[in-house]
């Protein structure tokens, strides 16, 4: 079994992070100095950034295709930019989620190219671009927060409350990708996902300082599809605990478990143990739409997995269901007041 896991002292600090503490000031003073500094190109059309303060996981994917809904309710041709990251290409392409693999786009991406047109760039400038001859009347931009390439009209960071910011470090003594005030100074908005309470004291910093913190909790699409059955669960996310407690939470017993490191992609092997496993068993084989995307299009074991699994799927879904419409109307008015100077 694999595990990726983050470094254990970025979510208490320890003596590592303390000797690491000099690098990561080093990190976020370049880290800092692109977010100030940085010519942000502007587009003709808006453009809202979903990002969040750390590495890891905190739910842009769903929020991005929630946004995305919200865009297409209002008569928008919404466009995603997307780096592509755990895939291949390193040219800018727009994503056909009928003919691309994960393995040559990632997973995150093919996911949303169900919802919306997405292009995958690794030059930030160039796709958007690329969307802009596209037709698109509107930019998602999936994480690139601080790349700072772009003009933002708006800018959601996401925050997990489980796991807040962490230590408060800065990589790589920490998650935190740059100077938390400054990366506040250049957000328009929060998201809080969730209920924890590991974020609480950054939410409160952030609201104090005059930013919105919107409300939001990932749930399952189905919620009784795997109500009462015996299963194995395996995951390859930033965090397999969260999936496994969404897997107990819709009823059903977890038997079996495997996690791997966040996008990893399972080897014929693994595949192969987790069919001999839930069949020997009598389990039922669940996991998340990611770890789905990424057998896609694999064929061999990898189709014979996706016809034994089931996938748990979730959504982002705000507290006020307004919300995302909300923000979508917000950064259309940043982007006019903005074209009239």
């Amino acid at each position: 079994m694999v595990s990726e896991a983050p470094p254990f002292w970025w979510k208490d600090r320890d003596w590592r992070a303390w000797l690491l503490a000099p690098i990561a000031k080093l990190y976020g003073f370049v880290a800092g100095r692109r977010l100030k500094r940085a010519r942000r190109l502007p587009m003709p059309v808006p453009v809202i950034c979903v990002g969040n303060f750390t590495v890891g996981g905190a739910g842009k994917t769903p929020t991005v295709i929630a946004l995305a809904r919200a865009a297409a309710a209002k008569g928008l041709k919404v466009g995603v930019l997307s780096r592509g990251y755990g895939g291949t290409m390193d040219r800018t392409t727009v994503i056909d989620p009928h003919h691309h693999r994960a393995r040559d786009v990632g997973d995150e991406p093919l996911l949303i190219a169900r919802e919306a047109l997405v292009v995958i760039s690794r030059r930030r400038v160039e796709g958007a671009r690329r969307l802009i001859e596209e037709g698109v009347d509107l930019i998602l931009l999936d994480d690139g927060f601080q790349s700072a390439a772009l003009l933002f009209d708006y800018a959601l960071m996401v925050v997990d409350t489980r796991r807040g910011i962490g230590n408060g470090f800065i990589i790589p003594a920490g998650p935190v990708r740059a100077p938390t005030q400054l990366q506040l100074s250049f957000a328009t908005a929060l998201l809080k996902v969730g209920n924890g309470v590991a974020a609480d004291p950054f939410i409160r910093s952030a609201a104090r300082s005059g930013k919105p913190v919107f409300e939001a909790a990932i749930r399952p699409v189905e919620p009784n599809r795997i109500a009462s059955q015996k299963v194995l669960a395996f995951a390859g996310i930033a965090d397999p605990g969260k999936f496994y407690e969404t897997v107990r939470g819709l009823g059903a017993e977890i038997v079996e478990t495997r996690s791997f490191g966040d996008h990893y992609y399972l080897s014929a092997d693994e595949m192969e143990e987790i069919l001999a496993v839930a069949e020997a068993k009598g389990l039922t084989i669940v996991t998340t739409a990611k770890d789905a995307a990424r057998l896609q299009g694999e064929g061999g074991i990898a189709e014979r997995l996706l016809e034994k699994l089931v996938v748990v799927d979730v959504e982002m879904a705000f507290d006020s269901p307004s919300v995302p419409g909300q923000i979508i109307d917000q950064a259309i008015a940043s982007f006019r007041k903005r074209r009239t100077g």
